[in-house]
């Protein structure tokens, strides 16, 4: 059931097990980054999961997951709660700023495994809540 294969996902996430992670992926994963380049395969995730346990430390709460009937697609809604670490490249300079944000990922399954990951959510949101921002 493809939801299950989410579920150890976002668990391995929550985890911060990446080989966990990689382990519910095809080896040629389409990775979709919210306003970024698609990486393919699972040194690319890999390698994109560095990056971001270095800048940020973040955890999934809230989490809902729906599938489609057929099982070959999914998506999850979810709060991502985080604190900015170090700073990335781009972005505003990190002094351990907290946040709070909802975001989603839609998913593509084959044979038990995630085949594409498309995640979401709010830069503009996320931005103003490290620059220390009132919302809008």
């Amino acid at each position: 059931m493809s939801i299950d294969t989410i579920r150890r996902y976002f668990d391995a996430f929550n985890a911060k097990d990446v080989p966990a992670m990689l382990d519910c992926l095809c080896d040629d994963v389409a990775h979709h980054v919210n306003e970024g380049q698609v990486r393919i395969g699972r040194e690319a995730f890999a390698e994109f999961c560095a990056h971001m346990s270095r800048c940020y430390d973040e955890t999934l709460t809230e989490m809902v997951l729906f599938e489609a009937e057929d099982g070959a697609r999914a998506a999850a809604e979810y709060m991502v709660n985080g604190a900015y670490l170090v700073t990335d490249p781009g972005l505003p300079e990190a002094e351990g700023q907290r946040y709070r944000l909802p975001a989603g990922s839609f998913f593509s399954l084959r044979e038990g495994r995630i085949a594409r990951v498309v995640t979401y959510y709010n830069l503009a949101d996320w931005t103003r809540q490290v620059a220390g921002e009132a919302p809008q």
